[in-house]
């Protein structure tokens, strides 16, 4: 797989609010920020590592599937997947927990009681 990312080193990220802003689709409450890569998802190429944080009690409502790979790290907080339209139910994972999805995977909805980051790396497959 081709990556193409700048050289970056240790440098401080902001946790405040500077360079977040909610992805197209997801509900207000989750945020994004892009530590590096890009992804094209209408080239159907390239590759990105960011940051997805949800705000305590914010939900979605709806399974994700997208055509990338996707690696989910909950670095912080309460990530609870499969709950109900309505924010109730499903399974809750603790900081320390790891997802590996190939492109296709329905995953989701998910929710977070107290709010959470989580560290994700996407990619799609070399052609």
């Amino acid at each position: 797989m081709a990556i193409n990312k700048q050289h970056l080193e240790f440098f401080p990220v902001d946790m405040g609010t500077e360079g977040w802003h909610v992805p197209a689709g997801y509900p207000e409450g989750i945020e994004q920020k892009i530590l590096a890569g890009a992804l094209d998802e209408d080239a159907k190429s390239g590759n990105r590592t960011r940051l997805l944080r949800f705000a305590p009690g914010v939900f979605t409502t709806k399974p994700f599937v997208h055509d990338y790979w996707e690696e989910v790290y909950l670095v912080s907080g309460d990530l609870t997947v499969g709950n109900d339209e309505n924010g109730k139910g499903g399974e809750s994972f603790s900081p320390n927990t790891y997802a590996c999805r190939p492109p296709g995977a329905y995953h989701g909805p998910f929710k977070s009681e107290q709010g959470c980051v989580l560290l994700e790396i996407h990619y799609y497959d070399e052609d």
